[in-house]
């Protein structure tokens, strides 16, 4: 075979990364390195597969098509090293894993070092986005997803669900009092997301129905924003139980309207996009975030 393994992973990291600087960082070589080795894979390949400008790279049409069997002969290559881990029973190996940014903080934070006492060969990276990734774009290994899923390409095993609850700080409700209806929901101070609207969806039963969407007083895209503001006595917020049970349990954050709430909970997915069998890596972080999650969510 012409090409080398070393000169797929150089072209793969570089497409990710998007510049050979930042491959070259995330590979631990030089950048001269990793041009050296592009140079080498176009000269064997005959053809261009990444246009370089000062300023950028760019995929060409012959690149975008070779990277597809570039990355299906690395991920066949780590599932083969993979495999023979699993024979010596010892779980190895780098495992990335993404979340959002409320959910890594709140939820796998806190159960990570009694995974790496248990787990200590496996090598773990932990990416927050607040948006739904690509994971071979992104060379993820799995995904934890709040909500129902939309993707029906990707596999998913459940790992729990997290009851959503509207929730106030005592010092709101001090100075505003609490509401002692839905529609006196009203006259508050509301905190909501700006998308999707769904999230803006609070579980509280009234004249209308089983649910109320709100028109918020104040807005933000992140969770974790809407849980700060809330903790600071800027109004009312409605979020998982997973991002607030340290709060509830403290008195930092109270139920508001409990006896017109209706139970609902968001469920919490793993997913990944591997056809095969699970790598032993990915089953041992998720069957002890699955056995751990209950304690919070």
């Amino acid at each position: 075979m012409k090409t080398s393994l070393d000169e797929l992973l150089a072209f793969s990291t570089v497409v990710a990364a998007g510049s050979i600087s930042a491959a070259a960082q995330q590979l631990g070589q030089t950048a001269s390195g990793i041009s050296r080795a592009l140079s080498r894979l176009e000269e064997k390949l005959d053809v261009t597969l990444l246009q370089r400008t000062t300023r950028r790279l760019e995929l060409t049409e012959e690149g975008q098509a070779f990277l597809l069997q570039a990355r299906r002969i690395l991920a066949s290559v780590e599932e083969a090293e993979e495999q023979m881990r699993v024979r010596r029973q010892t779980p190895a190996g780098r495992l990335r894993v993404n979340a959002a940014a409320p959910f890594v903080l709140h939820a796998v934070v806190p159960l990570i070092k009694g995974f790496r006492e248990r787990y200590p060969n496996i090598e773990l990276e932990l990416h927050s986005s607040d948006q739904i990734i690509d994971l071979i774009e992104q060379r993820t290994d799995v995904a934890i997803r709040i909500g129902p899923l939309r993707d029906s390409t990707l596999h998913a095993r459940p790992l729990d669900s997290s009851r959503l609850r509207v929730l106030a700080s005592p010092a709101y409700l001090a100075a505003h009092g609490a509401p002692a209806s839905v529609a006196a929901l009203q006259g508050h101070s509301l905190l909501g997301f700006t998308q999707p609207d769904s999230l803006n969806r609070w579980p509280l039963r009234h004249a209308g129905g089983e649910s109320l969407d709100i028109v918020p007083t104040l807005q933000a895209s992140s969770g974790e924003t809407l849980r700060q503001l809330a903790l600071e006595g800027v109004g009312m917020v409605c979020l998982a139980d997973f991002m607030t049970h340290l709060d509830r349990s403290r008195g930092d954050l109270v139920q508001v309207l409990a006896e017109h709430t209706v139970e609902v909970r968001q469920p919490i997915h793993a997913v990944y996009y591997r056809n095969t069998a699970l790598t032993s890596r990915i089953t041992c972080f998720l069957d002890y975030l699955s056995s751990e999650l209950g304690t919070m969510a």
